[in-house]
């Protein structure tokens, strides 16, 4: 057990006395520090008996009230004053705040060295320093059993919470999500006090009060900016300072670790999609590797996004989706991705990573490898016309554009989401069909005159036209779908 205040009182070779605070006598002392810096409280982590010549105590009484506050506060466990130095009278608005707040104030008599009673606290905590060097060499023996697959850091953040005594989670300091996938959420209080970037910075941890009975933790993970490591004790009370830093350390190692993991499999996947989509790959070679990276096509889609205001939401989705355990494969070309998505769902994770400003646009069903190159222009497309149309997302097949298409991937788009049903058919088959319906429509839409064009019966144009709409989906009577063939038509 750490050495007490009042314990410190009762050695008389240090011959200290008290001047406030003698409610609070049972306080530990976990170590001591001298600062004579102004406001003292900014170097205090928690346990220190601070120690000063007198230069930081302000000369006013709100000033003296406003010292003691901070440093309880911060969590000294007592404020050591040396005698006949450079302190101003101490008023009675901070005696009266010590003993408030339960901070006890101590005289250091003149010329009693600090040093001494540096020793003295640091012999009483020997022991317990000795522990805390144990513990931190396990939470470092705790990185060699990560790996740097997807359940490495659950292992770690177990490991870590075991050595702290408190439950430790490493979560995206954006939006309080897990870092690592598979993780039971955090309620939403401490996301809430997480995200809001709320708490009083103490020895580099914030600490975030959620009542009057519990507490948060925060400490930056070194070299991951976008990571931050949230300790969770059980009940009001203040954590090693010093292990949460290492805590946050070794989660820094594991986190590049894994991030390397990533990158590879992200790259992988990229240089597969570009042999894909270039046609360098034959379709059963490229649905064979897509099943090896755990992607299957019948219910995929391809995806392509774009945010001009946040464009590096685009460049990390793969993260997001990697957190959400979504199998994906996606490229980039310029500031926007495409992306193979495994079902609706996985876009729906990749749409929110987007941010405000994403817009996305979504093909059809990919189904079969020999039809991604289609899906990847039937996605583009979308995204075109989502930007257009001033929508975050628009699935392939939910417009038309109303000009018309404006270049060549546009028109095999259209033309493709259109009329690939009649297009599929025998050549000489579909060129009859497309040819009536050509003929139908350029002679407003009257039956006798596109039969007397074609030197056929009106019946066999009737025929022919119905043949046309029972294959597309779309009706000659209907206003929209009439544009949308006219259009197609025009494409072709």
């Amino acid at each position: 057990m750490p050495i007490t205040v009042g314990e410190l009182l009762e050695m008389t070779h240090l011959r200290l006395s008290l001047h406030s605070g003698a409610g609070a006598l049972d306080r530990p002392v976990l170590w001591t520090h001298t600062t004579d810096l102004p406001e003292p409280w900014r170097w205090v982590a928690g346990g220190e008996l601070l120690m000063t010549n007198g230069m930081p105590i302000p000369r006013s009484a709100s000033g003296q009230e406003e010292l003691i506050r901070q440093l309880e506060a911060h969590g000294a466990a007592a404020l050591a004053i040396a005698e006949q130095m450079y302190a101003p009278p101490l008023t009675k608005r901070l005696a009266r705040t010590s003993e408030e707040l339960g901070l006890p104030v101590l005289w250091i008599p003149y010329p009693m060295p600090f040093v001494a009673l540096s020793r003295t606290v640091a012999e009483a905590t020997l022991l317990e320093q000795s522990q805390r060097l144990i513990r931190t060499e396990r939470i470092y023996q705790a990185l060699q059993q990560v790996s740097p697959h997807r359940s490495g850091l659950n292992t770690l953040t177990g490991a870590l919470s075991r050595e702290l005594g408190c439950t430790v989670h490493v979560c995206d300091r954006a939006t309080g999500d897990a870092w690592y996938p598979d993780v039971t959420p955090l309620p939403d209080e401490v996301r809430t006090a997480m995200t809001e970037g709320k708490g009083q910075l103490r020895a580099g941890v914030i600490a975030v009060h959620l009542d009057t009975d519990r507490s948060i933790f925060l400490v930056d993970v070194p070299t991951h900016p976008d990571a931050v490591l949230v300790a969770l004790p059980e009940r009001a009370e203040q954590l090693d300072t010093l292990l949460l830093q290492h805590a946050a350390t070794v989660s820094a190692l594991a986190l590049s670790q894994a991030r390397l993991t990533i990158e590879h499999d992200r790259r992988t996947g990229s240089e597969l999609l570009f042999q894909i989509l270039d046609a360098q790959l034959a379709p059963a070679a490229a649905q064979r590797q897509l099943r090896h990276l755990g992607l299957e096509l019948d219910q995929a889609v391809c995806l392509a996004a774009r945010n001009d205001d946040q464009p590096d939401l685009v460049a990390s989705a793969y993260l997001t989706l990697w957190r959400s355990s979504v199998r994906h494969i996606t490229v980039h070309r310029g500031d926007e991705s495409l992306t193979i998505l495994p079902d609706r769902t996985a876009v729906e994770v990749f749409v929110r990573a987007l941010g405000k400003g994403g817009r996305a646009g979504i093909s059809e069903l990919i189904v079969r490898a020999d039809r991604i190159i289609d899906a990847a222009r039937e996605a583009t497309w979308s995204l075109d016309q989502a930007a257009e149309q001033g929508v975050p997302v628009l699935r392939y097949g939910d417009t038309t554009p109303l000009l018309g298409p404006r270049n060549t991937a546009e028109a095999r788009a259209l033309v493709d989401r259109v009329l690939r049903p009649v297009l599929e058919l025998p050549p000489e088959q579909a060129n009859e069909l497309l040819t009536t319906l050509r003929e139908f429509l350029g002679n407003g839409r009257s039956w006798q005159r596109t039969a007397e064009a074609l030197n056929v019966h009106r019946q066999t144009v009737r025929y022919r036209v119905r043949r046309v709409e029972q294959l597309t989906g779309k009706h000659v009577a209907d206003t929209g779908d009439l544009t949308t063939l006219w259009l197609a038509l025009n494409a072709l």
